[in-house]
């Protein structure tokens, strides 16, 4: 091969990975704000995408969280992250809906957990626990053994763990590892619930690791909606974007073997 063609396959491989990676992830959408492991991403491993139909989800992950993060504080943990919402504006009896899927590597006697609650925008005081989910060896995980009742109606109601190690990219080391029965994931649930209140709020979402900081687990978050509203979600460039991108990856390839020529 010669070396202006060498070149130009190089160019060509570094354009598909350059566009496969900005397809895939990105950070978290502006205004929202993370302690710990969060981001945004497409289709990846088991997480398929959710019945909101957007291209695109967020997530929180215990890979990376701090000592005490992303824990309910009357249960604890060992670490964690939590990812919050920017304040949004709501009338009394407004609908909250939005989906989420739980995801652990962790299994039987290390119960990490994951959560959602609504809190005061300006003292930040717990309003509702949306949802939670546990890891089980066996039976029900979402709701979460042990954890505040949620207060939202989820859609399924209940769910088991769909078992095997699961592959998901926020999991880091741990994707695709399981430790005993209960690693696995919830699939994606709604949870509907009408704000009591008018007021000003914040949601959270929070994944903890229990007992030990190995095994990661992680949560998926998509479709947040407040009276049939959209909080924005995404901070990826549209796939427009992308393909001038990638037209002008290619143009330069293109004029650079015009000029060796």
């Amino acid at each position: 091969m010669s070396r202006i063609r060498f070149f130009s396959f190089f160019c060509f491989m570094a354009l598909v990975i350059v566009l496969a990676s900005t397809s895939l992830a990105g950070p978290i959408p502006g205004g929202w704000a993370c302690t710990g492991g969060c981001g945004t991403l497409g289709l990846d491993g088991v997480v398929t995408l959710s019945p909101f139909g957007s291209p695109f989800y967020e997530y929180v992950t215990t890979v990376g969280g701090p000592a005490g993060g992303g824990e309910i504080a009357s249960v604890g943990g060992t670490n964690g992250s939590m990812l919050s919402t920017p304040t949004f504006s709501a009338k009394a009896g407004d609908l909250l809906d939005f989906y989420f899927n739980y995801v652990t590597s962790d299994g039987s006697g290390f119960a990490d957990y994951g959560w959602a609650e609504l809190v005061n925008a300006t003292t930040l005081a717990p309003v509702a626990m949306l949802f939670n989910a546990r890891t089980e060896p066996a039976g029900t995980i979402a709701p979460g053994t042990g954890l505040p009742a949620p207060v939202a109606t989820l859609i399924p109601p209940s769910v088991p763990i769909i078992s095997g190690g699961p592959v998901w990219s926020p999991l880091g080391g741990s994707s695709g590892a399981c430790y005993a029965a209960g690693c696995g994931y919830t699939g994606w649930i709604e949870s509907q619930y009408n704000i009591a209140a008018a007021g000003n709020y914040v949601l959270q979402f929070g994944v903890t690791n229990w007992t030990d900081t190995i095994f990661d687990t992680g949560m998926a978050i998509d479709g947040v909606k407040v009276a049939g509203n959209p909080i924005p979600v995404g901070n990826v460039p549209e796939p427009g974007t992308l393909m001038l991108l990638g037209s002008g990856l290619i143009g330069v390839v293109a004029m650079i073997r015009r000029r060796r020529s």
